[in-house]
């Protein structure tokens, strides 16, 4: 499972396959990570820095996190894509086909004046996240998605 959560600071990217549960993040940041909580993820009940630092503690990298830098992203059913915006400026996109498997992720791209940045792990895992709580199967052949997933099953 694949799961983003978002405040106006930070991105925070969980994968539950890679998680073995050191329970670093409960002990580092218990006010935002609270495995009796549902979600039991929630980035807003503690400060930035404390999160941060918690989520970086992480030891399988099941979580981690990036700064939003002002971007938004959003999830476009209709357009089969997710969007990155800085306010009504598009910067990057991530488009998936919608098939009787599935969804496959095909195209992931930032504008190069904003890589680096995380940007294009959002938009990603918003496809894996939606494509998830839909029960629905999510490959890409899309290189970049591809090593999302890739470093998800490890």
């Amino acid at each position: 499972m694949h799961r983003l959560y978002n405040n106006e600071d930070i991105s925070v990217f969980w994968d539950s396959d890679r998680c073995f549960h050191a329970k670093r993040c409960v002990t580092g940041c218990p006010e935002a990570f609270d495995k009796d909580r549902r979600p039991w993820i929630d980035i807003d009940r503690a400060p930035t820095a404390k999160v941060w630092q918690a989520v970086t503690a992480c030891p399988s990298g099941a979580l981690t996190v990036t700064y939003n830098h002002d971007v938004s992203v959003a999830f476009d059913e209709e357009g089969s894509r997710s969007v990155a915006y800085i306010g009504n400026e598009k910067i990057g996109e991530c488009d998936f086909e919608a098939s009787a498997d599935g969804w496959n992720i095909y195209h992931t791209e930032v504008d190069a004046s904003h890589t680096g940045l995380g940007i294009a792990k959002r938009l990603v895992y918003a496809i894996l996240q939606e494509g998830e709580r839909r029960k629905l199967k999510v490959s890409a052949t899309c290189s970049y998605a591809l090593s999302v997933l890739s470093t998800s099953d490890k």
